[in-house]
Parts: C-alpha cells; sequence; structure tokens
C-alpha cells in the first residue's frame, strides 16, 4: 500500500536531534521517500549523522529557522514539513527569554510563511504537554507555537499546505532529560528530585516517532494530536535508574510543575477519542464538518494528567524503556 511519505521529499528542521534521527530512520526503512533533507545549525552533527546513514536519500542543510530565506530555500519542491527544531531546555530558555522565543515563535512563523510560499502540502510541528498551562518561558513559546500552526491554516487561504501539531509528553533517554542526569549523579552515590510527588508522561522516542508518522498521514489541517500514554513516578525512574543511591528531595525548582496535562476540561469538549489517540479540532471558520475525525466525543469535564492517569509504568516496564548501561 502506498503511504503519504512514498515518492516524495520531506524536510525534519531539528533534523540532526534525537527525534530527527529516529523519524529519519523510520522513513527510510519503512517508507519509500524521493529525499528526506535535514535542516539543522551543526555541521558535525550533520557530518556525523551522514556517516551513521549512508544513504543519498539525505541532504544536508546547514540553516537556522530564525532565517526566513534560508528556509524558504530549503522548502523548495518539498512536500512534507516535520518540525522539530526548539530551544527546549527550560532554565536555559527563563535565562534567555529572548533567544527562546526568536527560536520558538519567531521560527514558527518562519515556517509557516515558507511552508505556503513553497507549496509544502504538509507541516507537522512538535509540541509539548508544557504547552498546556504553562509555568514556565519554554510552555508559553511551545503554547503560542501551536496557536500559529493552528491557525497557520486560515492563514494559508486557498492555497494547498495544511498545518497540524502533536502534543506528548516526556521522551525517554532525549537530550537533556531526566535519565542522563541520574545516570550521571548515580555515579557518586546520591541522585536528586525536586519533590516525591511529581508524575510525568512517558514514551519512548521510537513511540514519539511512529506517532508522528501516524498523525502525518491522517492529518487534515489545524488538528493538535495527543498520544495515549503511561505515567510514572519521578521517584519510580529515580527507584530504577539508581536502586542502591539516596534520593535527595530538593525542592521544586522555578517553572517546574507537579503535573503535566496533555489535554485540557475546555479542549476536550471539541476533541474525539480515537482509540489509542486524541485529536483536538478546532473551533475556527477555517474547520469544517466534513473534515470531522471519526471518534467519540469526550465527556464533559474530561482531563488528561499525569496523575490521574489510568495507565502507568511500574519498575518492570520502565526497566524494558531505559537503557540504564
Amino acid at each position: 500500500m502506498m503511504s503519504c511519505f512514498d515518492g516524495k521529499t520531506i524536510l525534519v528542521t531539528g533534523g540532526t536531534g534525537s527525534f530527527g534521527k529516529k523519524f529519519t530512520s523510520l522513513i527510510l526503512n519503512e517508507h519509500n521517500p524521493d529525499s528526506i533533507r535535514l535542516f539543522s545549525r551543526g555541521e558535525y552533527l550533520q557530518w556525523a549523522m551522514q556517516q551513521k546513514f549512508q544513504d543519498d536519500r539525505l541532504r544536508f542543510f546547514i540553516g537556522d529557522v530564525r532565517d526566513k530565506m534560508r528556509l524558504s530555500r530549503a522548502m523548495n519542491d518539498v512536500d512534507i514539513v516535520v518540525h522539530a527544531a526548539a530551544l527546549k531546555q527550560v532554565p536555559a530558555a527563563e535565562y534567555n527569554p529572548m533567544e527562546a522565543v526568536k527560536t520558538n515563535i519567531d521560527g514558527a512563523s518562519n515556517i509557516i510563511d515558507a511552508a505556503i510560499d513553497n507549496g509544502v502540502e504538509k507541516v507537522m510541528a512538535l509540541s509539548t504537554d508544557k504547552a498546556v498551562h504553562p509555568v514556565n518561558l519554554y510552555g508559553a513559546t511551545k503554547m503560542v507555537a501551536e496557536k500559529l500552526f493552528v491557525q497557520g491554516n486560515s492563514y494559508a487561504g486557498s492555497r494547498n499546505t495544511r498545518f497540524a501539531c502533536t502534543r506528548y509528553g516526556n521522551v525517554v533517554g532525549s537530550r537533556g532529560s531526566i535519565i542522563p542526569l541520574f545516570l550521571e549523579q548515580r555515579k557518586q552515590g546520591r541522585v536528586t528530585v525536586t519533590d516525591k510527588r511529581m508524575t510525568r508522561f512517558w514514551l519512548t522516542l521510537e513511540q514519539g516517532a511512529r506517532f508522528v508518522v501516524q498523525c502525518i498521514e491522517t492529518m487534515k489541517g489545524g488538528e493538535i494530536f495527543v498520544p495515549k500514554i503511561p505515567s510514572m513516578r519521578i521517584t519510580d525512574l529515580a527507584g530504577v535508574i539508581a536502586p542502591d543511591c539516596e534520593v535527595e528531595i530538593i525542592g521544586i525548582r522555578p517553572g517546574e510543575k507537579l503535573h503535566e496535562v496533555l489535554l485540557t476540561e475546555d479542549e476536550a469538549r471539541h476533541s474525539k477519542d480515537m482509540g489509542n489517540y486524541f485529536v483536538i479540532e478546532p473551533e475556527l471558520r477555517f474547520w469544517r464538518k466534513n473534515n470531522d475525525h471519526d471518534g467519540k466525543s469526550l465527556p464533559e469535564g474530561f482531563r488528561y494528567s499525569s496523575e490521574s492517569n489510568t495507565v502507568w509504568l511500574d519498575a518492570t516496564a520502565l526497566m524494558s524503556m531505559v537503557d540504564i548501561s
């Protein structure tokens, strides 16, 4: 069966990051694209990725999403864009707020303009649970980016370019995540946890990349796709990674939540349960009823939050997801 990726030219911003490498591997191995363009700032990471994949369908573009002209050139004759580039470290965004705005918000605007101007068919942007009721600048910039991409469908007018978002939780082992921190701390016999009540949504890099692939294939334009994924307690994770270490509770940090939310009560009113994921349909004028997804409406007051989730990771499941070597 033909997929929407077969014979197409795909551009991935932030293409040399954890997600970009996994997504590229999936598309090359399971689909038949004409080419994949990896757009990122670092020449060394591009060289390393080129050496790893050794595939002549890959193209490497040095550039920054802040640079609209470079983005526009990179999108010439592109069919599908996956926007994964972002400044995502919470403390770095708090300390460098204007830089986070330039990359995460201005960069999103540049993606939208360049995609429309180049006639790109589909654009899928990656978002995060931290965009829901944000309490830090990173989350706030991703919330704005979501709004921009959803409304980008109206901005496209009569053109064929369509925009959608995926929104999911913490990715196991991604750069800057808590697992590398715990692995480093356990060498000293002590790991730090901000609050023993803290919970998070959790998924693997493979699950995240496959979810994005699935959503690109089913998107109609304007949706925010939310996977059904398990929750975990940070203390349980510390126990799996460093079972013999002392756990020190250091207090919640500025801009940090006890629990995360992937779908709010207000969003639930215009969302559908699709079985293994939710889809938040837009309430805006460009959305037509014939675009509605065939899923079940959610009950009034439904909220998808990490502390009230019905699916939890136990120690065995965590061990199967985490590389603690």
